[in-house]
């Protein structure tokens, strides 16, 4: 059977969420964690979006394919349901930077990855003069200059639709850089931080955080509002484009279809994108 689960991480302590021999992952953690909860030699987990090293998540969701008796086996004298008996026992053993807020059966159809329509990230930002708050220092990124939201807004609508991002994304062999990017706002909240919603189909590597760094330049009055628009245009990454820290980034939100239109967008997503002539 398929289970979805729903995680939060803090990603400070974690190098990245894919499994490196030797070093502390998400993904690890996670397998680490349900083989001894399952008595199983191993499990492996598919999440929605990897994360980079120091990045957060509030709505990461996996899944996992596990025999149907190795989850019934672990209600025991417990009252729970066999699900809620699963989450208990899992937080358990996992460490206190990760928790599984939820698990459920899958839908037919269901992947975590390829099932999904956007995923949402928050990049926070503090520019105000006495800096971040300590307590939220492992999630808001400190800039000693005052930030032009408007400036800010002004320049991120060019970005959005279906692009090549080529100039935002560390290339990998065979991987395409074409994105739809959904939406990419700036706010200020009550509390004075400076706070990117960005949403997309999927995301390139280091994407999100080479979009605020650019972006963050023209906030400041450094570059004018239509320099990450020529950047878009140039498809090539420079040197010189900075990418910010990856703790001010949370991934917030994965959304999914419902019923057939499941597999039907795990389907297309598994197909390879057309470049952008």
């Amino acid at each position: 059977m398929r289970i979805r689960l729903d995680v939060s991480y803090d990603g400070t302590d974690f190098n990245g969420w894919a499994t490196q021999p030797g070093l502390r992952t998400v993904q690890g953690t996670f397998e680490d964690a349900l083989a001894t909860a399952l008595r199983l030699p191993r499990v492996r987990v598919v999440c929605a979006g990897r994360t980079d090293a120091g990045v957060h998540a509030r709505g990461q969701v996996l899944h996992t394919d596990m025999p149907p008796d190795a989850l019934d086996a672990l209600v025991g004298r417990s009252r729970d349901a066999p699900l809620a008996a699963f989450v208990r026992r899992v937080n358990g053993i996992l460490p206190p930077d990760v928790r599984v807020r939820s698990a459920t059966e899958a839908e037919p159809g269901f992947d975590a990855r390829f099932s999904a329509i956007w995923r949402r990230y928050t990049y926070r930002v503090a520019d105000r003069p006495d800096g971040v708050d300590p307590l939220l220092r492992h999630l808001v990124l400190a800039w000693p200059h005052v930030l032009d939201v408007d400036a800010l807004n002004l320049a991120s609508t060019p970005l959005l639709g279906l692009q090549d991002f080529a100039s935002f994304c560390r290339r990998r062999e065979g991987a395409t850089t074409v994105r739809t990017l959904l939406e990419l706002a700036w706010s200020r909240t009550p509390n004075g931080l400076v706070e990117a919603r960005v949403v997309a189909d999927a995301f390139c590597h280091t994407m999100v955080r080479s979009l605020v760094g650019c972006l963050l330049e023209v906030g400041e009055g450094r570059q004018p509002p239509e320099w990450p628009a020529e950047m878009l245009a140039g498809r090539t990454r420079v040197s010189s484009l900075r990418v910010v820290r990856p703790h001010g980034l949370t991934l917030e939100e994965v959304r999914y279809p419902e019923g057939d239109e499941l597999l039907a967008q795990a389907e297309r997503a598994r197909n390879a994108r057309s470049p952008i002539p």
